[in-house]
């Protein structure tokens, strides 16, 4: 995943473990940054990969993608195979992290629809204005997120690098002690159009932030389209809208952008009475 703006003297360490009929890669440290199931290496093996596809919900047919962190690839592997009008840039610091996503979890070589390049994402972004239609931001290092892509200006730059309509997609653990500043600082960069979304195993967060989107959905439509996406895409997006539902603004018929508690505190006090949809 993609390290800090100036690059530092040395590269974190890539290491690949097995158990449980699980594939993982770490960078120097015990925390996993991707996973792979062995039995089925094409579906996403982590909570906060298929979360992180819950922007289908608002932008269902992306034309272009920038990933900021590539981890093993198990994001750009999905949409390649998933969506095929879509095209993939995805910029990884690391060459290693690279390296290793090509040769242990099966992220196929770059082709028409999909660009794996080594950089720093921090720079990058800052120089594509108007060039994705979504913006997934994976910036990890040993469970620590990348201070550089949480930045006020890094922020801002996401969202002129989106076209009207485009999503920002951000993942951060939830127990990051500041994550409600950068939150703030989406919302900044957003209009205040930000919508925040708990992976399944509540340890990772997501943000989904709409450029020049709606304050408000109706939850009818979303309804709607959960269900198609769940049949094409196979992943459990009314489990999505349900999350989305519980922990932002709603009312019986909209989902409104605007965050009413501190995300740590939703995620733990309102576990037992999230609403299961059908």
């Amino acid at each position: 995943m993609t390290k800090a703006s100036t690059r530092p003297a040395r590269l974190p360490e890539v290491a690949i473990s097995e158990a449980g009929g699980f594939r993982a890669l770490h960078l120097d440290g015990d925390a996993i940054q991707s996973a792979m199931l062995l039995a089925d290496p094409d579906a996403l093996a982590l909570d906060y990969t298929q979360a992180m596809m819950a922007f289908a919900l608002f932008k269902p047919v992306p034309r272009d993608v920038l990933m900021v962190g590539l981890g093993g690839g198990s994001v750009a592997k999905f949409i390649h195979q998933r969506m095929p009008t879509t095209h993939i840039t995805a910029v990884e610091l690391n060459p290693q992290v690279v390296a290793a996503a090509r040769e242990y979890f099966g992220l196929p070589p770059d082709d028409a629809r999909l660009r794996v390049l080594v950089g720093d994402g921090a720079r990058y972004v800052p120089a594509q204005p108007a060039s994705a239609d979504v913006v997934l931001v994976d910036g990890f290092d040993d469970g620590a997120v990348v201070r550089s892509l949480c930045t006020q200006s890094f922020y801002d730059a996401c969202a002129m690098a989106l076209r009207p309509g485009g999503v920002l997609v951000a993942n951060f653990i939830i127990e990051e002690p500041r994550l409600g500043e950068y939150f703030g600082r989406i919302e900044t960069a957003f209009a205040g159009r930000m919508l925040v979304l708990p992976a399944a195993d509540r340890v990772n967060m997501i943000a989904l932030a709409v450029k020049d989107g709606a304050r408000r959905y109706a939850i009818a439509g979303l309804r709607k389209s959960a269900r198609a996406l769940k049949r094409c895409l196979g992943l459990p997006y009314p489990d999505f809208l349900r999350d989305l539902i519980a922990f932002n603004a709603s009312s019986a018929s909209f989902l409104h952008c605007r965050r009413p508690v501190p995300p740590q505190a939703q995620a733990r006090g309102r576990r037992s009475r999230l609403l299961k949809m059908d």
